[in-house]
């Protein structure tokens, strides 16, 4: 790939003056091959596995960021969907699993791993059970691994029981942590049709179409769409759009000159190059102020889905443009706990749990990282879930639930999590019983989208 010297000045001026950077360099791992005769020899097998595959990942980015001049934020490690590749019956083996995985990530010097997953869009079998039984421990006696688990596909329909089971993992995992802030669900994600080349935690997994390895990466530049946005006041929606999908364009060229760098060097397949908008807390480093930057007073306001809808899709097209490997959840996240922006939405009251959801139909994922009070009773966290599994049902995309019930906390109080996870406020949850959904199970079905062959 060749760049011209226009091109390196322009990513000089992004990296140092709008917050562009690789937000991740994710290696993927399979496990496949790790099953032996017991429980202990197969985690010896898993441990080996990941130590081995990853053994240069770190000191190799370093080079490369060193070299290239481009910050690297984090470096992770995702595997095979574990109830799949190693499906344990028990319980105590994924928690034994986990203790493993988090050792060999710290050793490593790897920021999260991911993979601790599950599929249960249609039933739940004996090892995603035991998995999700098993995730309220593994989420609070690990530091770095995540967990995922898939309820509900367009294809499928959701699987209630699971939308139920989840819920209760969800406020168990947060329980079990009420001394941090209820951080155990902060790295659990709940998926409506999961993707399996997504570099971002917490629900990255090594899906069992990517091969034994692979280099995916994301990038973030709110900030370089942000200050893009600002400097054309007057301009036209399809102007915009125009703007956006060029500043999407050598974004993605960063991240793909990134990503063939670091693959080369490790002598492994590249993936892809996800450009996700994914915000901070630093200031201008936003996806909510550049939602206001188009002509909104505060994120949430009227006339917030539809500028979201133009971000997402303009950010879709720049980046396609700029690679034959764009992949995994490209387009714009909502984080309210990682967006400062989003942040002063919901204190100031303009940005509700039920708009979050309206904007989860047309952004990259779901509602995520939101932090809601740790009385929520489970019945309303599975009505939650099942209204973010419908969304990506319907709309045959993916969506997903990181929701943090806090112990102790109510609305309007507000909660740190520390490093990338950031900090949030309680937000606001109807009191209106969800207990009659709950109560039911079963499976809804299918969409008629599902009949598409």
């Amino acid at each position: 790939m060749d760049y011209t010297a226009d091109e390196v000045l322009q990513t000089i001026r992004m990296v140092a003056t709008e917050h562009v950077d690789v937000r991740t360099v994710t290696l993927g791992v399979s496990l496949f091959g790790c099953r032996r005769g017991s429980i202990s020899e197969s985690i010896e097998a898993v441990s080996r596995r990941v130590r081995e595959a990853a053994r240069h990942l770190v000191p190799t980015a370093a080079l490369v960021e060193k070299e290239f001049g481009v910050p690297i934020i984090n470096k992770r490690i995702a595997v095979s969907p574990v109830a799949m590749a190693l499906a344990f019956p028990d319980p105590e083996a994924y928690v034994e699993l986990a203790q493993a995985l988090d050792l060999a990530a710290l050793d490593l010097g790897i920021d999260f791993i991911g993979g601790m997953a599950a599929f249960a869009q249609k039933r739940i079998d004996t090892p995603a059970r035991a998995l999700m039984d098993a995730l309220p421990t593994v989420l609070s006696t690990t530091e770095r691994v995540c967990g995922a688990v898939g309820v509900a596909s367009t294809r499928t329909g959701i699987n209630m029981d699971a939308v139920v089971r989840m819920a209760e993992v969800i406020h168990d995992a947060a329980f079990a942590t009420a001394d941090r802030a209820g951080v155990g669900a902060a790295k659990l994600v709940v998926y409506c049709n999961p993707v399996g080349d997504n570099p971002f935690m917490a629900g990255a997994f090594h899906g069992p179409e990517e091969g034994e390895m692979a280099i995916n990466v994301g990038v973030s530049g709110p900030g370089a769409v942000l200050a893009a946005v600002r400097d054309r006041p007057r301009a036209s929606f399809t102007d915009l759009a125009e703007v956006i999908k060029h500043t999407a364009f050598k974004i993605t060229r960063v991240g793909e000159l990134v990503g063939q760098e670091i693959a080369r060097r490790l002598d492994i397949p590249f993936g892809i190059v996800d450009l996700s908008l994914a915000p901070t807390n630093t200031p201008d480093d936003s996806v909510a102020q550049i939602l206001e930057a188009f002509g909104i007073e505060r994120v949430g306001a009227p006339g917030t889905v539809m500028a979201l809808a133009l971000l997402n899709d303009a950010v879709k097209k720049g980046g396609a443009m700029a690679t034959s490997s764009a992949g995994g959840l490209s387009g714009s996240f909502i984080p309210v706990s990682e967006d400062a922006g989003m942040i002063q939405g919901v204190e100031c009251g303009s940005l509700t749990l039920d708009k979050l959801e309206a904007m989860t139909a047309v952004c990259s994922v779901g509602i995520d990282m939101v932090a809601i009070p740790g009385d929520t009773p489970v019945s309303t966290l599975v009505g939650i879930i099942a209204d973010e599994m419908a969304i990506g049902m319907i709309n045959r995309k993916t969506t997903a639930v990181r929701v943090i019930p806090v112990p102790g906390r109510d609305a309007g109080s507000r909660v740190a999590f520390g490093g990338l996870l950031g900090e949030a406020p309680v937000m606001h949850v109807t009191a209106f019983s969800s207990e009659g959904i709950a109560a039911r199970g079963g499976r809804v079905p299918a969409p008629l989208a599902a009949l598409n062959n």
